[in-house]
């Protein structure tokens, strides 16, 4: 509904009409407005009224909350549309049907809108006859660009068709990987020391290639069952000791009962109860990843009676202690540190329910990647029947090798050099900056957050490369000069290379930008409407300072009706 009122708005506001000229029009569109759009539909309603030269602030601010409680919800949008066509501005949804081209592309679905005098007004958007929330942007979404990654996130991306699937591949590859690696790996920021656990959710309309994303948990598989076998012997070990002693008949009283081994695993299930993800944490000591392909099994989780577990999340994202108290035995059990990597996809209607607003505090943690809808026909039967689950379990098997290597070998902490600093903190300081200017505060914890998580990318890379290039690692600084005589190394300091950190660096921008679209998705804070990606990248080419002439010459090249672009200089001023 907000889409097809948006579209509207900019219809009426082309035609400059005002379609409420008397008051009865006036409270009916406010009621309209107020019954199917709700609290978010005010700056909509603010921006159809301002046409009139009747127009008060204060008054339509009154009018409208009075329509929010009072509503009785028997006026809907279609009032404010009817209203408008009395006006002489229509605004029509219609399916426009092409045939189909040799290259396979399917009919498009367009939304024209007609104003008064003004039959070459028109908006596009994909998706049907009725507009909904989780479109694609205006302007097409930046994605990560390409880059030689060490091994083996250049054999994962290798396998990705289109350049959004080799982007996922990518950050899915960074998070199963940074999973593995845990306590192992560590950047020291903001005076603590974060390991590479990453959150990441790839959203994107049905059927639009992010399956492609489940090949990367095959990369984990392998260290998942090789913990399950260890379980499983401990387990057998278990019930052998248990049976003796329970043979032992009085004799028991003089030993010691043999204790259940912990059920540990390392792929942990996102369906669970709020006790039961923190027995798995825990019984894992406090590392895992939490894999899943559809978000609502995590959501329809926490949602019920014994979930309640998106705080266990947010822990984990700081390494933050985690405990609970066993009601049976009357158990305290705790886990100091948390090592817990999330990999999930979903389509647009699946964000809101994890995530209700951007000021819960899961948006700020994770790494959004928004895919765009797949706007032509691929040929499936193109791959010589390669088998890509064999190839990511075969990939996985090897990884898992060199893990174990590198974990043998002891610690290692990234040290960014002072050149690297100053262009990290200045590279964040300009987003954040132009962050407060479009979004308000609405993005700040997001950025702070995108930090750490770049940090952390940084540091995955950085040991990546080591394996090709063992003179980025050298023995710590405080390492015993005895122990570097004998060969005794438990921890290394690892720098990344020039390139490396341009490369991770370069991600900075897009994942922003992906955020910020995602966030178009949730209810408005501070901003009672947004169209965040797009507005975004228009005020990102224009810079701080530009000229009304500046304004509209960049909203033509994108697309972006003049008189949206003016609104949001003038909210933003």
């Amino acid at each position: 509904m907000i889409n097809n009122l948006i579209r509207l708005t900019e219809a009426v506001e082309a035609a400059g009409v005002d379609i409420a000229p008397d008051y009865a029009a006036y409270v009916q569109l406010a009621f309209a407005v107020a019954t199917d759009c709700g609290e978010e539909g005010r700056e909509l309603f603010h921006r159809l009224c301002r046409l009139s030269d009747k127009y008060d602030y204060e008054g339509a601010e009154r009018l409208f909350t009075s329509a929010l409680n009072d509503g009785r919800g028997d006026i809907h949008i279609g009032t404010a549309f009817h209203l408008a066509k009395k006006a002489g501005v229509t605004v029509e949804f219609h399916r426009k049907c092409r045939k189909m081209g040799s290259n396979g592309s399917a009919p498009l679905t367009h939304t024209r809108a007609y104003a008064r005098g003004d039959d070459d007004f028109m908006l596009s958007a994909d998706g049907g006859d009725d507009i909904v929330e989780g479109s694609d942007p205006v302007k097409a979404l930046p994605t990560l660009g390409r880059y030689d990654w060490p091994w083996p996130l250049a054999d994962i991306i290798a396998h990705g068709e289109t350049d959004a699937q080799r982007d996922v591949l990518l950050l899915g590859g960074l998070t199963v990987i940074g999973a593995g690696m845990g306590s192992y790996v560590r950047c020291t920021y903001g005076g603590r020391l974060v390991s590479p656990c990453l959150q990441t959710f790839v959203v994107a309309p049905p059927a639009s290639g992010k399956g492609v994303l489940s090949l990367t948990r095959l990369m984990v598989e392998p260290i998942h069952d090789a913990i399950r076998r260890e379980v499983q012997e401990q387990m057998k070990q278990y019930r052998h000791d248990k049976a003796a002693y329970d043979a032992l008949g009085k004799d028991r009283a003089r030993q010691e009962p043999p204790q259940m081994p912990a059920d540990r695993m390392f792929i942990i299930s996102g369906n669970n109860t709020g006790t039961g993800i923190l027995q798995n944490i825990i019984d894992s000591d406090g590392t895992g990843i939490i894999c899943e392909s559809e978000a609502d099994t995590v959501t329809t989780a926490i949602g019920t009676d014994y979930g309640h577990w998106s705080d266990t999340l947010r822990k984990a994202f700081d390494h933050d202690r985690l405990s609970y108290n066993r009601r049976t035995d009357r158990e305290y059990r705790e886990v100091k540190k948390t090592y817990l990597s999330v990999l999930l996809s979903g389509t647009p209607a699946q964000v809101k329910p994890l995530i209700p607003s951007a000021e819960n505090g899961l948006f700020s943690r994770q790494l959004f990647y928004y895919m765009p809808a797949i706007r032509e026909w691929r040929n499936q039967f193109d791959r010589d029947d390669t088998d890509l689950e064999a190839v990511f379990t075969d990939m996985g098997r090897r990884w898992k090798k060199r893990l174990d290597a590198l974990k043998q070998s002891g610690m290692y902490d990234l040290k960014l050099n002072d050149a690297q600093r100053r262009a990290f903190n200045e590279k964040f300081t300009t987003l954040f900056e132009r962050s407060g200017f479009v979004n308000g505060n609405e993005m700040s914890s997001s950025i702070a957050r995108l930090a750490i998580n770049v940090c952390r990318m940084m540091s995955i890379v950085a040991v990546l490369r080591t394996f090709d290039d063992p003179r980025l690692k050298t023995p710590a600084r405080d390492t015993a000069p005895d122990n570097l005589k004998d060969g005794i190394i438990s921890r290394w300091d690892v720098s990344v290379s020039p390139a490396d950190f341009d490369a991770v660096m370069a991600l900075v921008e897009p994942l922003y930008r992906h955020a910020t679209h995602i966030l178009s998705f949730l209810p408005s804070t501070e901003v009672r409407r947004r169209t965040n990606a797009d507005r975004d990248a228009l005020f990102a080419t224009l810079g701080s300072d530009f000229t009304r002439h500046d304004l509209m010459q960049a909203a033509d090249k994108m697309g972006i009706n003049r008189q949206t672009a003016l609104t949001w200089a003038k909210r933003m001023s």
